[in-house]
């Protein structure tokens, strides 16, 4: 039987956290709304085994940008640059609520679904960061994906990779779904990791998989 997997759509305060759990490419629920230290009862309720997380695992340190992301960058593929976590409590805007909230994810999971502090899965129970524009550039192609076909073209990723997305009726569960597809894509060591341990791994589909 496939393994269970998640992902995790994170938002700020107002639109709290998408939940999708996958059991292979079946959808086993979709829930919006969550609490960030809600998310680890839904995963351990479905014994759940990796759960992809939307956010950063890591604040910006002293030595600047983090290495995934400039990695990340230098492929070709755009992605909000994290800052230091002092940075962005100082920021008046709001704008890094979904940050810290990315945080409380990872803070809530750490009892049970360890951050994955390895390039590659080595067993266990475990949280990873990742990104859907990442994964579907890796799946589909940067020189195809658009911003402006984002739900369509990640809903048609979802699709190709055999998930049913009727139960996906927002482009935050998309989102979500696509983290769980890179859970599923990790456990098979079909992944590669953007980044070190000190810094924090982004894990992303390989380019080889492209669908």
């Amino acid at each position: 039987m496939p393994a269970v997997v998640a992902g995790v759509d994170v938002g700020g305060d107002k639109k709290g956290c998408n939940l999708v759990i996958l059991r292979g490419m079946t959808v086993l629920c979709s829930l919006s709304g969550l609490a960030p230290e809600h998310i680890g009862d839904h995963c351990l309720a479905h014994d759940v085994v990796a759960v992809g997380v939307d956010a950063p695992c890591v604040w910006r340190g002293a030595g600047g940008a983090r290495l995934a992301e400039r990695e990340l960058a230098r492929s070709g593929i755009s992605l909000f640059s994290t800052p230091a976590r002092a940075a962005a409590l100082a920021n008046t805007s709001g704008f890094y609520g979904w940050m810290f909230n990315g945080e409380r994810v990872f803070q809530a999971l750490a009892a049970t679904y360890p951050l994955l502090l390895s390039p590659v899965y080595g067993g266990g129970r475990v949280s990873f960061e990742t990104f859907p524009h990442a994964i579907t550039s890796a799946l589909l192609g940067k020189e195809i994906v658009s911003a402006k076909q984002k739900a369509v073209q990640r809903r048609q990723l979802l699709e190709i990779s055999g998930c049913e997305t009727t139960a996906l009726t927002t482009i935050d569960a998309l989102d979500a779904a696509l983290c769980a597809l890179a859970a599923s894509r990790l456990l098979a060591g079909r992944s590669h990791a953007y980044g070190d341990a000190n810094e924090g791994y982004i894990h992303v589909p390989t380019a080889a998989t492209r669908v």
